[in-house]
Parts: structure tokens; C-alpha cells; sequence
């Protein structure tokens, strides 16, 4: 039985690679994109990979959601993986210059467009066979790993989502859902770029991903695992 995947910001970065991976596996994929036009690499693996489908996505648009959800009503999506994400990084932000509407962005798209998202498509990951529910979390995310101050808006935000999925992880364990929070550790993105520290290759970093994602169940749904496997603290 073919697997559906449905990956948010999938036109670049990790999300592009969760879908190309996915589709070599034979998967279905469902790809979305804010700005499909734009999202040259994400056409080229859809035109080589009858398997994948591009789908129109800002994932801050409440009535988009909505729409993607109708589109796809009644039809089994296996693997639902909220990707699109962003940091809320600019120049001279911190203490004393915080942007409280970038954190009303950062908020919207990192924290509350995975759960609108969800709920949208929850009859869908529930129709399915494997019933999984992922979000591509941070290490940045866990309050027990801070000692040192930076990146309010990006640790704030992640923190929340964990939270979020955490609390939905029992609320669906009895549909059979299974709900997972991944940490895959710095990787060479546009969102990485000029971080001063080792990074990983999208490929290898998001065979790790799926190595875990591979591995979640009903025995371990509700956790925080880090790329090699283990576990974050919260």
C-alpha cells in the first residue's frame, strides 16, 4: 500500500529533501509551498516524480488551510510533517530591540499554523494506515538546554509548539495517532546560513529524520527526539 506524506515549506531546505526522499521511497507526497512559482527545485522533483504533488501553501492563512483540508477530504494522509517554519533572525535584535510584530510572525507560522494544520487534517491522518502526526522541532526548543541568552522569538516558539503537540499527543492516542517532535540539528539551509558551527548535509540530516519518524508508535507518541535517535528534554 502506497504511503501519503503531506510536508509543509517543502520548496527548499529540509522540506525539499523530506520530499525527495520520500518520493525515492515511492511515497506519495504531498508538497507544499508558499509560492510554488518560485519553488524551481520542488518543480523539477515533481516533474521527475509523478508521486508528487505540489499543493499552494502559506500556512499563516487560515482559509488556505481550510481549502487544502476540503481538497483532501476523505483521502488518508499517513504522514503529516508540519516543516515550514522560520527564526525571527535579524540584525541588532535582542534585548531592548525586541520586534514584537516579527514575534506575532514567528508565532503564526511556527507555533500556531502546525496546530491549524492538524486539526484540518486530522480525519485524514486518522483514515490512514500509519497515522502519524511530526513537527520538525528545535534543540533550541528545550528550556532545560538553555544557558545563554539569544533567539527569544525562535526558543520561545518552538517551546510553545512542543508543548502543543505534547498535549495532542493524548488527545489522539485513542484514535490510534501517533505524535512526534524532531530535533534535526543544524543543517546547511538558507536558514543556517552564516551560523558559526558544524553543519550537516540536508541528505544525511533528513535520513536521520526519517530513521526516527520510521520508528514512532503509539508506545512512544508525545516525545522529543533528537536527530541520533534519543531524547530532548523538555
Amino acid at each position: 500500500m502506497t504511503v501519503t506524506v503531506l510536508v509543509t515549506g517543502a520548496s527548499r531546505g529540509i522540506g525539499l529533501e523530506l520530499a525527495r526522499q520520500y518520493a525515492a521511497r515511492g511515497s506519495r507526497v504531498i508538497a507544499t509551498a508558499r509560492r510554488p512559482a518560485e519553488a524551481t527545485a520542488l518543480a523539477s522533483l515533481a516533474a521527475a516524480n509523478p508521486g508528487v504533488v505540489i499543493e499552494p501553501l502559506a500556512v499563516t492563512d487560515a482559509a488556505a488551510i481550510a481549502a487544502l483540508a476540503a481538497k483532501y477530504a476523505g483521502q488518508p494522509i499517513d504522514i503529516l510533517i508540519h516543516n515550514a517554519g522560520i527564526t525571527g533572525a535579524r540584525a541588532g535584535h535582542g534585548l531592548g530591540t525586541l520586534d514584537y510584530d516579527l514575534y506575532r510572525q514567528v508565532l503564526e507560522t511556527n507555533t500556531i499554523a502546525p496546530m491549524r494544520i492538524t486539526e484540518a487534517l486530522l480525519a485524514s491522518v486518522a483514515a490512514s494506515t500509519q497515522k502519524k502526526i511530526v513537527t520538525i522541532s528545535s534543540s533550541e526548543g528545550s528550556i532545560g538546554g538553555v544557558d545563554a541568552p539569544r533567539g527569544y522569538w525562535y526558543r520561545s516558539s518552538k517551546a510553545a509548539v512542543n508543548m502543543l503537540m505534547r498535549n495532542l499527543a493524548f488527545d489522539v492516542r485513542g484514535r490510534g495517532i501517533s505524535v512526534a517532535l524532531v530535533n534535526p540539528g543544524p543543517v546547511d539551509t538558507d536558514m543556517m546560513k552564516g551560523v558559526p558551527m558544524p553543519l550537516q548535509k540536508p541528505a544525511d540530516a533528513v535520513a536521520k529524520l526519517i530513521a526516527t519518524i520510521d520508528r514512532v508508535s503509539l508506545a512512544t507518541t508525545g516525545r522529543f527526539w533528537d536527530r541520533e535517535g534519543g531524547e530532548l528534554s523538555w
